[in-house]
């Protein structure tokens, strides 16, 4: 009897996996787009509420907090509870917050509103990469789960754009933003009733009938759609896997400082933290420093909206990468790219030098992105697959939660060269942790890697 990693592994690319592709990346899409906002209505707010630039900086952290929450517990509770119905949660609850979040009516209302948005940002983060990994082949894992991150930069883009044409409509044109960021995620949430259940969690745990209900479904489909046999299922384990006893959310946390993987834990969380630190830490002040170095705030706008655009081809490309040449050396490629880039802000005088090295900063570090999610998604086992990724990424919210605040108070003392001088020292640290102890998981069926 085939298990359904052997079922699953001889399937070709279809319309069944560009559609999961499609609706998961909407969801993180929508997520990127109320987390890129912050950066654009932060004006209006202080303006408007008369804000000090502490809480400006609590502010710009505020998604985070509730990030490193729903990350946290979405891994936990989508390893015992299953995948499907921990993403449809998540959704409904950043959809729900972010709606009253446009009718804040000052500095503590919209602070909680944002967190508890956050949470379920986080929460979907979180569990749709492991979730969608598992029912691709490996032959194309890498270009799916980096694809599948590449919409973020839409997500971006679009916030870019809404802060550059709504945002000066009128003095509540932030509001607007909030709304436009959470109507459609009913519709995303509608569309996600008719996914599965991942079929290798299901079997993870027991429920082999409906496991092989999900699979038959999932072959007669690619079958129809691509016109052709499908091939005939190669056993890539000797048998399938026994179904495991439920673990406890303390043990399924303890398992990742476990002997087997303790190493791959600390390698994932120090990489993370490093990169969100930066990346979030550039996102969030990229408009605020360029009128600090003498834009108007119209031009720090389109620029940024520039800046927002590199990030598509860094995501896609990477994702390519990510298949040809492997997660670990795609992102140790596009890291380089980015320290450089870094580094040449810091040094960086002219106008346009500027522009082109944040375009090309923003291009490199969502390139290690695309690998960062595709690696972490795929690093662990299935037992603990969600857990792993939920817990790298909360850690990481550490970075995202801290990063905005420092820079605030950095700047006055470091200046802008200080600021990207600082990114690129930790930056550096995050790359060297993957050359000398990453593994290459190009071409690798999930349940292979650990062993």
């Amino acid at each position: 009897m085939y298990s359904v990693s052997d079922r699953l592994e001889r399937l070709p690319f279809s319309s069944f996996h560009f559609r999961l592709l499609l609706i998961g990346g909407l969801g993180l899409a929508f997520e990127a787009l109320d987390a890129g906002i912050i950066a654009f209505i932060i004006p209006s707010l202080r303006t408007q509420w008369g804000l000090t630039t502490g809480q400006i900086g609590w502010i710009a952290s505020s998604t985070y907090v509730g990030f490193l929450v729903g990350a946290l517990f979405s891994g936990i509770l989508g390893d015992r509870y299953g995948r499907k119905k921990i993403m449809m949660w998540a959704l409904l609850l950043f959809c729900v917050a972010t709606f009253f979040n446009a009718f804040a009516r000052n500095y503590h209302e919209f602070y909680i509103l944002r967190m508890i948005a956050g949470i379920g940002m986080g929460a979907e983060g979180a569990i749709i990469a492991p979730y969608l990994a598992e029912f691709v082949s490996s032959k194309y894992r890498g270009r799916f789960t980096g694809a599948l991150a590449g919409f973020f930069s839409f997500g971006f883009v679009l916030s870019a754009l809404l802060g550059y044409f709504i945002v000066p409509m009128s003095d509540d044109g932030w509001r607007w933003i909030m709304i436009i960021a959470s109507v459609p995620v009913i519709f995303l949430l509608w569309w996600r009733k008719s996914l599965f259940e991942s079929p290798r969690w299901l079997e993870h745990t027991g429920q082999t009938a409906e496991a092989n209900r999900i699979c038959e479904v999932i072959e007669a489909e690619v079958q129809q759609s691509t016109g052709r046999p499908l091939p005939k299922p190669v056993a890539t384990r000797k048998a399938a896997p026994t179904p495991a006893d439920q673990q406890t959310a303390m043990a399924k946390l303890a398992s990742l400082f476990s002997q087997q993987y303790l190493g791959t834990t600390v390698l994932v969380w120090v990489f993370w933290i490093t990169v969100l630190f930066c990346y979030y830490a550039f996102l969030v002040w990229i408009p605020s420093l360029l009128v600090e170095r003498g834009f108007t705030i119209t031009k720090s706008f389109s620029y940024t909206i520039l800046i927002y655009l590199s990030q598509i081809p860094g995501y896609f490309s990477a994702a390519y990468f990510n298949d040809r040449i492997g997660r670990k050396y795609t992102i140790l490629a596009y890291m380089l790219l980015s320290c450089l880039s870094a580094l040449g802000l810091a040094l960086a005088s002219g106008e346009h030098q500027i522009i082109m090295l944040s375009m090309l900063l923003s291009f490199g570090m969502n390139g290690v992105i695309a690998g960062q999610y595709t690696y972490t998604a795929e690093i662990y086992p299935t037992s603990i697959r969600a857990t792993g990724m939920g817990a790298a990424s909360a850690f990481a919210r550490i970075g995202s939660i801290a990063s905005p605040t420092i820079v605030g108070v950095a700047y006055p003392v470091l200046g802008f060269a200080g600021v990207f001088a600082m990114m690129t020292a930790i930056l550096l640290v995050g790359g060297l942790g993957i050359l000398f102890y990453g593994k290459n998981t190009r071409g690798v069926v999930l349940e292979e890697i650990n062993a």
